[in-house]
């Protein structure tokens, strides 16, 4: 039996789903889902992320938190964790440019928030010398200062889509058609959630929800809020307008219901919502990519590496460059939101 037909059997069963449900089951089923059973990551999978491009992301990132754990008194006991690690090239990277910041490794104890077992083996591997601790949710990550990263993680948070009516809400979910994956809407009510979006809406206008991305950002705010820093970079904007889910397989767009557990679902990252819940933690204000990158130094690192480079290895490190911080790729579409302490000062490459 495929996820498809087990949503159908659901379905025709219980009734139509939401879309946070259509996606926790289509990314998370304990034996279909689509992060459970594969490493999705990379030219041989569906999807490449920023970290997969070039160790110049990874680098400079982890020198941003250096720094920041430097400008706030290097305690000497702290957490390094990232959420959804992926194949853990990222914190490898990190691992590797603050090596030769003093005191930082050894004060450091890496946590990795993972649920996936195919990927915490991977993460296992890639990062052996360091002795990293798996935890399957932020809620069990240890207290104590926190330096944060978490790169292409709440994209993949499931998310309800409300459709505007009057002043309520329909909101889009996943039913049944002639045995057939489809979408739907249920009957008009209110939404205590949306109704600021009254203010900015009209009839017919979608708008997305991320109760997960709120929830987590609550959680681990207040403990950056004492000391520490979070590193928020994903694609998105400042609120959300229109149907952003989308499903991704071989790198190419394809229909989200079509093969449910075999394609990478998304949608973007509301960066207001999660704005609103940092508090007590102060926020930087949302910068593009490509800007936060170059003023940490990203196109110098880029000519440094470039010297030792010749012909395809040249060009490809050239086009990485260009893919991380370019307008019209990554540089803009991707955004960083940086958390820290009112009492300390915002991580380096960010501005309030």
């Amino acid at each position: 039996m495929t996820l498809r037909d087990v949503l159908i059997k659901r379905i025709a069963a219980q009734g139509p789903i939401t879309i946070a449900e259509y996606m926790t089951t289509a990314l998370l089923h304990p034996t279909h889902g689509y992060y459970t059973t594969r490493d999705p990551f990379g030219t041989q999978g569906d999807f490449t992320t920023a970290p997969e491009i070039s160790q110049m992301f990874g680098e400079l990132i982890g020198l941003c938190l250096a720094q920041s754990w430097l400008d706030q008194g290097a305690p000497s006991d702290f957490v390094l964790a990232e959420l959804g690690p992926g194949r853990g090239t990222l914190m490898a990277d990190i691992l590797r440019a603050t090596a030769t910041v003093p005191g930082f490794l050894a004060s450091a104890q890496v946590v990795l928030v993972e649920a996936s077992p195919a990927l915490r083996k991977t993460q296992a591997e890639m990062l052996k010398d360091h002795a990293p601790t798996w935890v399957n949710g932020v809620e069990d990550i240890p207290p104590g200062p926190l330096w944060l990263v978490a790169n292409e993680f709440f994209d993949a948070l499931p998310i309800r889509q409300f459709v505007r009516e009057g002043n309520g809400w329909r909101e889009r979910c996943v039913g049944l058609e002639d045995g057939h994956l489809t979408f739907g809407l249920s009957p008009l009510g209110p939404q205590t959630a949306l109704e600021h979006r009254l203010e900015d809406t009209t009839d017919g206008d979608l708008v997305e929800l991320c109760a997960p991305a709120t929830a987590l950002i609550r959680h681990i705010a207040p403990q950056i809020a004492e000391r520490g820093c979070a590193l928020i970079v994903d694609y998105g904007d400042w609120c959300s307008q229109g149907d952003t889910l989308q499903a991704v397989r071989g790198h190419a767009p394809t229909d989200p219901l079509a093969d449910p557990g075999n394609a990478d679902l998304t949608a973007h990252v509301d960066f207001e919502a999660l704005v609103r819940a940092a508090a007590p933690a102060a926020h930087t204000m949302v910068t593009p990519q490509g800007v936060f990158l170059e003023r940490l130094g990203i196109t110098q690192r880029a000519e440094t590496l470039a010297q030792h480079l010749r012909d395809i290895a040249l060009e490809h490190h050239i086009a990485a460059h260009r893919r991380l911080t370019h307008a019209g790729e990554m540089g803009n579409l991707f955004k960083v939101l940086g958390l820290f302490p009112s009492h300390a000062a915002p991580p380096p490459g960010l501005t309030t």
